[in-house]
C-alpha cells in the first residue's frame, strides 16, 4: 500500500509504502525535475519531495505551476490521492501518478464567477493612487527584459517608489525589494489599479481599465525583422481592431533605435504619442556585465566554448523548433550548448538534456545568456539586434527561410543581404561555419554597418535615461 501526504510546515510531498525500497523516485515536470533519495527499507520506505527548489544559484522557490509525473520504480501509485491543498507558495493536488501544481490562489477566485467579481471590483476601484509601478514581462512568465532593467535603475534612483511584479506563480523570482503579485489574485487586481505607472513589454491582458492619473510605458521586446501587428500577412479585421485597441492603451513606447521607431509607430498605429528612442535597458548588462558570474551560475567550467541557440517561435507550431540536435552539436563544435526557447514555448515543451547541453529556457534574463555566450545561433529572432552589442559572432540557422519569409510572417528587410553572419540550412553546414576561422573577418564590414544602424544607443546607460524621463514626466516621484 502506497500513501501520500503533505507536510504543510515543511512544504514537502511525502510518499511512503510497504516493502522493499524502490530504486529511484522522481517528480518530473516540463521545466522542473526533482530526483530524491529514498529512506527506509525492509518493511517500509519513504520519499520526500521538497516543493521548493533552487535554480541557477538563486533562492529556493515554489515549483513552477503545471502538470508533473510521479515516478517511483516498482511502487503502485494507483490509490495515491491528495485533494487540492493551498500552501503559502503554491496549490497542490495528487491523483495516482499525476501531480498538479498551481499558483497559490484561493480556488474561489479561479472560477468564472470569482474572476468576474474581481474584474468588476477592479473597474470600480479608484486607481492611480499609489506612488508605485506595476511591472510585467512576457505575461508574468519571467522577470527580465526591459522591465527588469528599468526596475533596477528605478530602485537605485527612486528607492521610495513601490514596485509590484506581475507573476504567473511564485516560482518566478522578483528583484530585491519588489513585491510579487500572482496574476488573477485579489492582490494582483488591486496593485494593477493602484499603481500610477504600468511598465510592460507585451500586450496588456485581461480586462484593462485606465485609472485617472495612470500611465502605461510599453517597452516592447525587440527590434523587428519579422513583420508585426498591422503589417502581418493577410487581412484580418478582428486582428487589426485588436491592435488599434491595444496600442491606444499605451502612453509611451520605447524603441531600441530609429529603425524600430518608424516600424513600431506604423505597425501599431501609434500616432500622436511619444516614442522614446533610448536603446534597450536590457542591453546595459552587455556593456557592463561579467560573463564569468553568469557562467558560474550555469555550472560552466572556465575556458569552455559556449554556444547559445535561441530561435524565435513559429505561428504554425506550439513547441520550440527542433532544427538541431544540441548534444550532437556540442560534440561537433567541442562546446557547451545553451538551448533557449522563446517565451511563447515555455509552457508547451520540455527541457532539452544531454552531455554538455543546458536548457536555459527558464533562465530569467536573456541578456545574461548573451553575455555568457561566445557565439549566438538564431534564425529570425530579435535577439540578433541585442547580441550585436557584444560584437561576438552570430550564425543564422534558417532551414525554413522561404516558408517563414513567404508565408508565415515576412521580413522588413532582406536578411540574406544584410546578416552579420552566415545563413546556414542544416546542422552540418552550421558545424562547418562554426569551425571556419575566417568567419569574423568575412563579415566584419556587414557587422560594423549593422551596429551603426541598430546599436548606437546601447551604451550601457539606457535604463538610467528611461528612468530619468519617467521621473521628469512625473509618472512617479522620488
Amino acid at each position: 500500500m502506497t500513501t501520500a501526504r503533505i507536510d504543510e510546515s515543511a512544504e514537502e510531498l511525502i510518499i511512503s509504502g510497504a516493502g522493499a525500497r524502490p530504486a529511484s523516485a522522481t517528480l518530473l515536470g516540463a521545466r522542473a525535475r526533482l530526483d530524491v533519495r529514498l529512506t527506509g527499507g525492509g518493511k517500509t520506505w519513504k520519499a520526500v519531495f521538497p516543493l521548493r527548489a533552487s535554480r541557477w544559484g538563486g533562492a529556493a522557490l515554489p515549483l513552477p505551476a503545471g502538470e508533473y509525473e510521479l515516478r517511483i520504480d516498482g511502487a503502485d501509485l494507483g490509490a495515491v490521492e491528495i485533494p487540492s491543498t493551498l500552501l503559502a507558495g503554491l496549490r497542490i493536488a495528487v491523483q495516482a501518478a499525476a501531480v498538479t501544481i498551481g499558483a497559490p490562489i484561493d480556488p474561489v477566485y479561479e472560477t468564472a464567477e470569482g474572476q468576474s467579481t474581481l474584474e468588476e471590483r477592479y473597474v470600480a476601484q479608484t486607481g492611480g493612487t499609489e506612488n508605485a509601478v506595476f511591472f510585467e514581462s512576457f505575461y508574468g512568465k519571467t522577470v527580465g527584459c526591459n522591465p527588469q532593467a528599468i526596475d533596477r535603475a528605478l530602485a537605485a534612483l527612486a528607492p521610495g517608489v513601490t514596485r509590484y511584479w506581475s507573476v504567473v506563480d511564485l516560482s518566478v523570482a522578483v528583484p530585491d525589494g519588489a513585491i510579487a503579485v500572482v496574476e488573477g489574485s485579489p492582490e494582483w487586481w488591486r496593485a494593477r489599479a493602484a499603481a500610477r505607472l504600468l511598465v510592460v513589454n507585451d500586450w496588456l491582458r485581461r480586462r484593462f481599465a485606465r485609472k485617472a492619473g495612470q500611465r502605461v510605458l510599453q517597452t516592447w521586446h525587440g527590434t523587428p525583422l519579422k513583420r508585426l501587428a498591422l503589417h502581418r500577412p493577410g487581412f484580418d479585421p478582428r486582428r487589426m481592431a485588436a491592435v488599434v485597441k491595444e496600442s491606444r492603451r499605451w502612453d509611451v513606447l520605447l524603441a531600441q533605435n530609429t529603425y524600430s521607431e518608424r516600424i513600431l509607430r506604423k505597425a501599431y498605429a501609434f500616432f500622436g504619442r511619444p516614442i522614446w528612442v533610448e536603446g534597450y535597458p536590457r542591453n546595459d548588462a552587455l556593456v557592463s556585465g561579467d560573463p564569468a558570474v553568469v557562467r558560474a551560475a550555469l555550472g560552466i567550467a572556465e575556458g569552455e566554448r559556449v554556444l547559445l541557440y535561441a530561435p524565435t517561435w513559429r505561428d504554425d507550431r506550439r513547441e520550440m523548433v527542433d532544427f538541431i540536435d544540441p548534444e550532437a552539436l556540442a560534440a561537433q563544435a567541442d562546446a557547451v550548448v545553451l538551448v533557449r526557447g522563446h517565451s511563447r514555448t515555455i509552457d508547451t515543451g520540455r527541457d532539452h538534456a544531454g552531455a554538455r547541453v543546458i536548457d536555459v529556457t527558464g533562465f530569467p534574463e536573456t541578456s545574461q545568456l548573451l553575455l555568457a555566450a561566445d557565439a549566438l545561433i538564431t534564425d529570425y529572432s530579435s535577439v540578433m539586434f541585442d547580441f550585436s552589442v557584444t560584437g561576438k559572432p552570430m550564425y543564422f540557422l534558417v532551414p525554413d527561410l522561404d516558408h517563414y519569409r513567404g508565408q508565415l510572417r515576412g521580413f522588413y528587410f532582406d536578411l540574406e543581404e544584410r546578416a552579420p553572419g552566415p545563413l546556414v540550412h542544416t546542422q552540418e553546414e552550421l558545424a562547418a561555419a562554426l569551425a571556419d576561422q575566417g568567419h569574423e573577418s568575412a563579415y566584419a564590414e556587414r557587422y560594423a554597418a549593422w551596429r551603426a544602424q541598430f546599436n548606437t544607443r546601447d551604451d550601457g546607460h539606457a535604463a538610467e535615461r528611461v528612468v530619468s524621463r519617467i521621473l521628469d514626466q512625473g509618472y512617479v516621484t522620488r
